[in-house]
């Protein structure tokens, strides 16, 4: 459905102006549906995120520090965060050998296994709903890397 149509209203003082509440709609829409595939794992979007990053990491642990260049919301207390997924069994914390200032953060099998059952849940493909095909997704990413430029 077309913005206009989704905020009743079409007055845009050019298209730039269109684009910016677009994305902004565009986002709100996405991580709705995001959250409601979450929810019933009881996890988080900045959650579900850190135990991507800490997914790729294997076999190496992440400190804090790489989560949060990682992290997609830079806003997020990736501290917070973190302890929230430790207290769930979901990662596990240790002291760095090298520096015992350090803490290293790895993810647990029962992460690993939410992540699993998410992967087919958080398909791209589905969320996106065959609106888009395989081209006009990747023109859209190059669109947005440019506007970001």
């Amino acid at each position: 459905m077309e913005i206009e149509k989704e905020i009743v209203s079409n007055k845009f003082e050019d298209n730039h102006q269109k684009v910016i509440v677009n994305l902004i709609y565009t986002y709100g829409w996405i991580t709705t549906l995001l959250r409601q595939r979450l929810d019933k794992h009881k996890i988080t979007l900045q959650q579900y995120n850190i135990l991507r990053i800490l997914r790729g990491q294997i076999p190496k642990p992440a400190t804090i520090n790489l989560l949060k260049e990682r992290m997609l919301d830079k806003m997020s207390d990736t501290s917070r965060i973190v302890e929230r997924l430790v207290q769930k069994g979901l990662v596990q914390r240790c002291v760095n050998e090298q520096d015992r200032r350090a803490v290293d953060i790895t993810i647990s099998e029962k992460g690993l296994n939410i992540l699993s059952k998410l992967d087919s849940e958080m398909s791209s493909r589905d969320i996106l709903k065959g609106s888009l095909t395989d081209d006009e997704a990747g023109v859209l990413s190059g669109l947005l890397d440019k506007m970001r430029g």
